[in-house]
């Protein structure tokens, strides 16, 4: 079956993770610790941050999780309700300064640009809030390219679970197979598995390289980075009985 539309991961795929999260989750833990030192401290502990090197361990529950997550972690810390309430102010913290730290993984908008001209519908699905989501395809010069874009807030759950994908193929008119999902994280693997749509594994997230092992087992392809997306695609369609 011919592969007719793309689902593209966030972070760690289209924008470098560290390198944007870093700075901007210290910056919006300083700001929620209100000059308490401590809180600081505690609040970077319960993240796996390391903050000589502004940078979370592959481990951190901010890796892969949503504010929904890990937000229980630093209500707990900042003695604040873990509700909606607290995790949307997370959510617009983390919107402004992951904007003002943003780093993009080569150049998604022209990797888009690729792929549309070859007929592929694209779209984005995050763990990250849809509205963070959609202010940083803005600012790549994504939007124009994507039909679908969805957050853990925009009612189809959030990765490891299939919704999003399977929202994204309804919305397409297309079968689960004819989609294929991009991610750098297991997670991301495991939904597109799960909705029955083809996962791509890219080399391009906390774990670089060495996620090769982690991933391959669990992906239909493996890529160094969606630079590779085009050759692959071609390749594919090289290759599909109805080319």
């Amino acid at each position: 079956m011919r592969l007719r539309a793309i689902l593209f991961d966030k972070d760690g795929t289209l924008i470098d993770f560290d390198a944007t999260w870093g700075p901007a989750a210290f910056a919006v833990m300083r700001e929620l610790a209100d000059g308490d030192g401590e809180a600081l401290r505690r609040l970077m502990q319960v993240s796996e941050y390391v903050e000589t090197e502004r940078r979370f361990l592959p481990t951190s529950p901010l890796v892969a999780g949503s504010s929904a997550h890990y937000g229980p972690l630093w209500a707990q810390v900042l003695g604040r309700e873990a509700g909606p309430g607290f995790f949307g102010l997370m959510d617009d913290l983390f919107r402004v300064h992951g904007l003002a730290n943003l780093a993009p993984i080569g150049d998604p908008a022209g990797v888009a640009a690729a792929l549309r001209a070859r007929g592929l519908r694209l779209g984005i699905a995050t763990n990250d809030a849809e509205a963070s989501a959609r202010a940083q395809a803005k600012a790549l010069g994504l939007d124009a390219h994507m039909s679908f874009i969805a957050g853990y807030d925009s009612g189809h759950g959030s990765k490891p679970q299939p919704g999003m994908v399977s929202a994204f193929a309804a919305a397409q008119g297309l079968a689960p197979r004819e989609v294929a999902l991009v991610g750098d994280s297991i997670h991301d693997l495991h939904a597109a598995r799960a909705a029955g749509a083809r996962a791509i594994a890219v080399l391009t997230g906390p774990l670089g390289e060495s996620a090769h092992a982690h991933l391959a087992p669990h992906a239909d392809h493996m890529l160094g980075s969606i630079a590779d997306l085009a050759a692959l695609v071609d390749a594919l369609e090289r290759a599909s009985p109805s080319a």
